[in-house]
């Protein structure tokens, strides 16, 4: 048995309803689970509009019931469906998305690129939470074919080193999830300072992904766990408690007392 004096109860509070408005965050904001559905490619249709196109046998799965402003992630990029076509959709990408991402960039990335639509509302949650927001390009090291996987080696880019070392690097945890070109994936090992890290791809997700198409030196898009990063701001946070508007009208309010 323990107590908690008033800061702790304060902080306390405080903490718990910053991780349920994040929460609340990613139920009403779109969200993917790193499953890819389909493979597609990228047509650039000048400036920072473009056309994606489905390929014929992920083509249902996905257009049977896309809609006008759905979000659709495209190899881990979440973006807005503006146009709807016979076996596609064009949507336009921010100077943030083309920046950050491989979207843009043909020569780097892979022909083929990954797309899952949003999670709907009851539909099973079989990778982890992705939203699309990637934090850096990555490179892929080198691949290893073993008797039940593949064995992959991602690392930075000179290019991209900030972002890698800002966003991706803290997030790396031995089993704990990464998204790679939208695919959620398990870290099986990295390194302590988070220089690079690996996953072992079980056969079907790399048969049916754009993975198989990866050389080394090939960039891909990364997005570390949402969650991780939550628990990193928490951990990490330093700013002043504010206790003025916590009385208890507020605690009986949100369930403490």
């Amino acid at each position: 048995m323990f107590t908690l004096n008033q800061p702790q109860i304060i902080q306390h509070c405080q903490n718990s309803l910053q991780f349920k408005a994040h929460f609340r965050w990613i139920i009403f904001h779109p969200v993917f689970t790193g499953l890819i559905q389909a493979l597609g490619t990228v047509k650039a249709l000048g400036g920072d509009r473009f056309e994606i196109g489905v390929m014929s046998h992920g083509a249902a799965q996905i257009m049977h019931d896309l809609e006008l402003g759905d979000s659709v992630a495209v190899d881990g990029v979440c973006l807005t469906v503006e146009t709807l076509l016979e076996q596609g959709f064009i949507a336009t990408a921010s100077p943030e998305t083309l920046s950050r991402t491989t979207l843009g960039k043909a020569v780097e990335r892979s022909e083929l690129v990954n797309i899952e639509t949003s999670l709907r509302v009851g539909s099973k949650i079989g990778g982890h939470f992705v939203t699309g927001h990637v934090d850096s390009i990555g490179a892929l090291e080198k691949s290893i074919q073993t008797a039940k996987a593949w064995e992959m080696w991602f690392t930075y880019d000179k290019a991209n080193e900030d972002t890698w070392w800002t966003n991706i690097a803290p997030c790396l945890v031995s089993k704990g999830s990464i998204a790679v070109n939208g695919i959620s994936l398990t870290v099986a090992d990295c390194d302590a300072q988070g220089n690079w890290f690996k996953v072992s791809v079980i056969p079907v997700t790399y048969d049916e992904t754009n993975l198989v198409y990866l050389k080394p030196g090939s960039w891909v898009n990364l997005e570390g766990d949402i969650l991780g990063k939550y628990v990193q701001k928490f951990v990490s946070y330093q700013g002043k408690p504010k206790t003025e508007s916590i009385t208890s009208e507020f605690l009986a309010e949100h369930g403490y007392l």
